[in-house]
């Protein structure tokens, strides 16, 4: 009857709260306007062509655009900037967007900026006509559109009176031309074109070029629809043709400090290479500056060369400005000398950062210092010394907040990130023109500690290689990463008191990963394509791929050494006394990116990998395995409590005591496989000084064992054949507050499927729906400490992918 009464009573609250959602939503804002003003609530175009219709709307004035079908930003509005029933004429809060109020003004403008945008496009008789419907101060605003006929181009010209200028467009254009014979007349072509002339000329020594020299000639035969475009590229006023210009020599200057340049400068006189260096702040070695300077002394001039300068400067994130003048040489020898002010920025800072992770029965606190310098051996050398530490402890247990720790974490960490490629090999690379190179030398130490039952040391170094292909493809080369695992069980694996053993004997984790002392030598490799475009809305496919592969030349010496591994009775070869890992880890990201107009987006993703044991071992380590869950994975489940397969650990740990001991521990897993859908929305354009967007996601995945290691838990081994039964889903809808260089994330995930269970007592939304409060109190009594949560609250800064 409880139960019933309970059910009842959350029907009424969501029946409640869709009565609330529906008045917000059909809240009218005409009430709060003047008698003789009107609301724009429908704006359409009418007989356009579909291929036009979405571009031409965005040529009605905003002013008179309905701003939303739902309503809620004109809601907002009304909220913050309505006073005695009228709206606000001062001191208006930047909240929502006010609502469309006609003006005919604004309708004729938009009539006539319709048309004109028609006519851009070919349609050179295109008319427009417009026309208001009011009723009970709501209006509607139609425009008619007679397109008339599409002009084609039926013949090109070309005037260029330098010849030289003329050879190089006529043997350049078929690589970026949109501007053909025969094709629909259309400005966006022509503009395209001067863009394009104007950067050809830019590459080509061409300094003193703008794009004001290139123009078109438009003759339109009305009766038969043709258009003939003559292009022309005019000479300077002063000069018989235009002129090519060689880099001189190049001045490199660096502030004293972050506020600029004195009055009186006094420049460096030696001359090394062409070059002047001129450092007035004293912090800086002149190699690692000048090594991205690609404006050098006898070459042609080429803004791309300007731009990559320019680029490379500001990625060394040491100077605050970059800027880049040039000053014609004054011995009439077609030179220009490149003058580059540099200003420095803060080079020190140090960063303290805490969190509060929290669910369920547990609370906690993680606290963070980070000590960056970005110039540490004066050469732009970006170095961070950090040490983290966090207590995870148990709540509602009967005790107080520190009387229940059962998880400590430490970590202590330094890195050294070297703004050049510290190899030969790399010498395509070396020059960072596709984007700055960096060599990163990095070392840290990590401590965990599980009450009662473990805990896990482990010594990391690495030397990497990052380096940019192109703008959109990047790599990552771990050459050398070495691991160091200290193991630590805390208790006797032949004591059984206490029932210890027993109770890692039913779990899923076995005793020889926690406690193996070992080492990792091994390599790695990242390769990402469209990296670049995430935060874009545009239509793309984004892939990261990576491998990690480790143990095989350890294995090579230790078989120089004579060194033997039976695995029947886990005897491993060792080097210096230690078994050693070797194992292979691919993993992939693959998403597909499909922008919908505005700030809509559509996004698929599909994330998998696998870590395969072999040679001297028979399952990856710890810090290798896999885990589903978290804000950007599946997020219905809080991180580390997915899986593996269906495991239950109300199945497996079959006392309190047991479950306890292990509370919080990792559920992990040696392959994972998730999928994610989600559609993203604008919600507000103002929200307190952001925008406000929202997303709808559907999630899917989780983790499995593949090695022999694990076949004691068959209900954690991966089959093809069990998959669809141990798949998990989520839903959810989530909001990010974007305030342009930040997006703070809320997503609130709902389980819709939980592989835990067996048959159709998978799909938990049905005990959601009907009997949520007796199906977790039934699990509670056999999960104890465990809590069921059929909801995952998750905040995050960034998009979760």
């Amino acid at each position: 009857m409880k139960a019933y009464y309970n059910y009842k009573k959350n029907v009424g609250f969501r029946a409640i709260l869709l009565l609330i959602i529906v008045f917000v939503t059909g809240c009218s804002s005409t009430k709060y306007i003047e008698d003789y003003q009107s609301v724009v609530k429908k704006v359409k175009i009418d007989s356009l062509n579909k291929t036009f219709e979405e571009e031409a709307y965005n040529y009605i004035q905003k002013d008179i655009r309905p701003t939303s079908t739902i309503g809620v930003n004109v809601f907002l509005y009304n909220i913050f900037n309505t006073k005695n029933g009228r709206y606000k004429t001062s001191n208006i809060k930047s909240i929502g967007s006010p609502p469309p109020i006609l003006d005919s003004a604004l309708v004729e403008i938009s009539r006539n900026q319709i048309e004109k945008y028609l006519a851009s496009k070919g349609y050179f008789m295109a008319k427009v006509k417009s026309d208001i419907k009011v009723k009970d101060q709501k209006a509607e605003v139609l425009f008619t559109a007679k397109m008339g006929p599409e002009f084609s181009i039926s013949e090109i010209d070309y005037q260029i009176p330098d010849q030289t200028v003329k050879d190089l467009y006529l043997s350049k254009k078929d690589l970026f031309t949109h501007f053909k014979k025969g094709m629909r007349y259309d400005d966006d072509s022509l503009g395209y074109e001067r863009d394009q002339i104007y950067q050809m000329m830019k590459e080509n020594g061409y300094f003193d070029f703008a794009k004001p020299y290139v123009k078109y000639l438009v003759d339109s035969n009305s009766n038969a629809s043709k258009a003939k475009v003559t292009l022309q590229i005019d000479n300077p006023l002063d000069k018989p043709h235009h002129v090519k210009y060689t880099i001189g020599e190049t001045n490199v200057l660096i502030a004293p400090n972050s506020d600029g340049y004195p009055d009186s400068i006094v420049l460096n006189k030696r001359i090394f290479r062409g070059l002047r260096y001129t450092d007035l702040s004293k912090k800086f070695r002149r190699n690692p500056i000048v090594r991205y300077n690609f404006l050098r002394q006898g070459e042609q001039y080429d803004i791309r060369n300007e731009n990559v300068t320019f680029d490379r400067l500001y990625e060394l994130n040491v100077f605050k400005n970059v800027k880049i003048d040039y000053q014609k040489a004054k011995d009439s020898s077609n030179k220009v000398n490149p003058f580059i002010q540099l200003i420095p920025q803060k080079i020190m800072s140090n960063r303290v950062e805490g969190e509060v992770p929290f669910n369920g029965g547990t609370v906690g606190f993680t606290l963070s210092n980070t000590y960056t310098n970005n110039n540490f051996l004066r050469g732009a050398e970006r170095f961070e010394f950090q040490v983290k530490g966090g207590l995870q402890s148990r709540i509602g247990q009967g005790g107080n907040l520190f009387s229940d720790i059962y998880q400590r974490d430490f970590s202590v960490s330094a890195s050294l990130s070297v703004p050049r490629l510290m190899a030969p090999i790399f010498s395509k690379y070396v020059t960072g023109k596709g984007g700055m190179p960096h060599t990163v030398f990095s070392t840290s130490y990590v401590y965990a500690l599980q009450k009662d039952f473990f805990k896990r040391q482990v010594f990391l170094t690495s030397l990497t290689y990052e380096f940019i292909e192109t703008k959109s493809k990047l790599h990552s080369l771990t050459p050398l990463n070495f691991e160091y695992r200290f193991g630590g069980l805390l208790f006797n694996e032949t004591d059984s008191a206490g029932g210890i053993p027993d109770i890692v004997k039913n779990n899923l984790y076995t005793i020889r990963l926690l406690k193996r002392k070992d080492i990792t030598l091994g390599i790695k490799y990242v390769y990402s394509l469209n990296a670049d475009k995430l935060l874009s809305n545009r239509s793309f496919v984004y892939l990261r791929g990576n491998v990690d592969v480790a143990g095989n030349l350890l294995q090579a010496i230790s078989k120089i050494g004579g060194g033997k591994y039976d695995p029947d009775n886990e005897n491993y070869a060792k080097i210096l006394g230690l078994p050693f890992n070797q194992y292979f880890r691919p993993e992939v990201d693959i998403r597909w990116y499909k922008g919908l107009g505005g700030d809509k987006q559509f996004v698929a993703r599909l994330n998998a990998g696998a870590g395969f044991a072999y040679g001297n071992s028979r399952e990856i380590p710890f810090e290798k395995l896999f885990f589903a869950g978290g804000s950007s994975g599946v997020r219905a489940w809080q991180a580390r409590t997915l899986g593996p397969g269906n495991y239950n650990r109300g199945d497996r740990l079959d006392s309190k005591e047991a479950r306890q001991a292990l509370y919080g521990i990792d559920q992990l897993g040696e392959m994972h496989i998730e999928a994610n859908l989600e559609y993203r929305y604008k919600l507000l354009d103002k929200f307190f000084g952001a925008k406000l967007k929202g997303a709808v996601f559907l999630d899917m995945g989780n983790v499995w064992n593949i090695s022999d290691a694990a076949s004691g838990y068959p209900e954690t081994r991966f089959q093809l054949k069990n998959l669809g039964k141990q798949i998990a889903i989520g839903t959810g809808v989530g909001l990010r507050y974007d305030v342009q260089y930040f997006v703070f994330r809320f997503d609130v995930g709902l389980k819709l499927k939980d592989p835990q269970f067996t048959g159709s007592d998978q799909w938990v939304i049905s005990k959601f729906l009907s009997g949520a409060r007796d199906f977790k109190n039934v699990y509670k009594e056999k999960n104890s400490p465990d809590s069921y949560r059929f909801v995952q609250y998750n905040f995050g800064i960034g998009m979760p992918f």
